[in-house]
């Protein structure tokens, strides 16, 4: 079997277009592909798909393919280009590769396929690539997967931020709580970060929006009331933030308690501050002993503890009426507790306590924003930081946003 005929299959180039010849350059590791087309006085328009009228070629490009063995593999080609009455001239679609790529469409999808496991730098390294060509291979699939999403319905939406780097630079995230995916990303988290997704959906998609999980964060708040129709009814407070908040208090308490006791001499805080902010059930029977004497004695954190336990307990709740109650009962014992960082948290979920009790309706959390977040911090940390946040926001993307990545061959 010759070269050309070889190559052909291999790359599995159909008529009009062929393998012209093939150049085996030994010293530079490399194998050159040429490939040329029979005379064909009409071509689809890449746009419209209609016949049209051959207007000229392009220079000659080249595209990176699949290494041959231990060669690197580049095609060469002049692109045709056809006239159309109504677009105008266009370059015509290349069965191998998408258009304004340097790569075939079989080496971005192998490119991509590693990107999903390994660092920008890695995969650059083992595809003999540059920084620049494997981030332009990331940007690109990101373009084309935002590209190819569909106006689905979104229920359950979920508001996070995320932090970029030291000195409070953040990103504003909105996750699809339903298909754990991140459909946008914006920079800082003012109300107009967020407000810059809601002309991203269609009134359809506004519409079907059941319930909005988020921190009480205000600026998020202003911006689902001003474009998500009934909002109160729909913002639900998330539990986890506010078991932090809560737990934040516990630590205030602790933190003031054991300065106290240790200038008495009494070290029964020290090392403890983990086991009031985690659950006792994950803790071994030693340490479980230990936490239960301590949860029990007349120690100010035990109180702070106890009431943070309780407020919890409000979320096992089926029916408003008592949940309600239960709430007021906490309240009035958390304002008389004596523990100011529980009654400022006692005062605030007080303020805030209409779009607490929605969770009773919608039973939504940002439990898989967290889990987003989980991820996104392995991106971060895989890239070893990033310094330019759009390069931050479309790895982001890549990872999380359940995108359809994969170039595909041209007709």
């Amino acid at each position: 079997m010759q070269d050309c005929e070889l190559y052909g299959r291999i790359l599995g180039i159909a008529a009009p277009w062929r393998v012209e010849r093939v150049e085996l350059q030994l010293k530079q590791g490399e194998v050159h592909v040429y490939l040329a087309h029979e005379n064909q006085l009409e071509w689809p328009c890449a746009e419209c798909g209609a016949s049209c009228a051959l207007y000229d070629h392009q220079a000659e490009r080249q595209w990176r393919h699949l290494d041959t063995c231990q060669y690197r593999t580049i095609l060469h080609a002049a692109p045709p280009r056809s006239q159309c009455s109504e677009h105008g001239v266009r370059v015509v679609q290349l069965p191998w590769a998408e258009a304004n790529s340097r790569f075939t469409a079989l080496m971005e999808g192998l490119a991509i396929a590693w990107l999903k496991h390994a660092s920008q730098k890695a995969v650059a390294e083992q595809l003999r690539l540059s920084w620049d060509e494997i981030h332009a291979i990331m940007e690109r699939a990101v373009k084309r997967g935002l590209a190819r999403r569909k106006a689905e319905k979104i229920p359950h939406l979920g508001v996070d931020e995320k932090a970029f780097r030291k000195g409070h630079k953040y990103l504003t995230l909105v996750n699809d709580l339903t298909h754990n995916r991140v459909l946008y990303v914006a920079e800082g988290r003012e109300q107009k970060s967020l407000d810059g997704f809601w002309p991203t959906l269609t009134e359809q998609q506004r519409d079907s929006i059941a319930a909005v999980a988020m921190d009480m964060w205000d600026p998020y708040v202003e911006s689902v009331r001003a474009h998500v129709s009934e909002a109160e009814k729909k913002i639900v407070f998330d539990k986890f933030h506010i078991a932090q908040h809560l737990g934040e208090a516990v630590d205030r308490v602790r933190r003031r308690e054991h300065k106290q006791l240790k200038a008495d001499g009494d070290e029964r805080l020290t090392g403890t501050k983990y086991d009031w902010l985690r659950n006792p059930v994950l803790m071994d029977a030693e340490r479980r002993r230990g936490f239960a004497q301590l949860r029990q004695s007349e120690l100010k954190t035990a109180r702070a503890w106890a009431l943070k336990e309780t407020a919890m307990a409000f979320f096992n709740y089926v029916y408003e009426k008592p949940a309600r109650k239960h709430f007021q009962w906490w309240y009035n014992w958390a304002a008389r507790s004596r523990l100011e960082p529980m009654k400022e948290k006692a005062a605030m979920l007080k303020r805030r306590f209409e779009n607490i009790i929605t969770y009773l309706r919608h039973q939504i959390t940002n439990a898989a924003s967290e889990s987003l977040n989980a991820k996104i911090q392995w991106v971060k940390y895989t890239a070893r930081g990033f310094r330019n946040k759009q390069n931050f926001i479309n790895a982001i993307y890549f990872h999380c946003g359940g995108l359809d990545l994969d170039p595909s061959p041209t007709k």
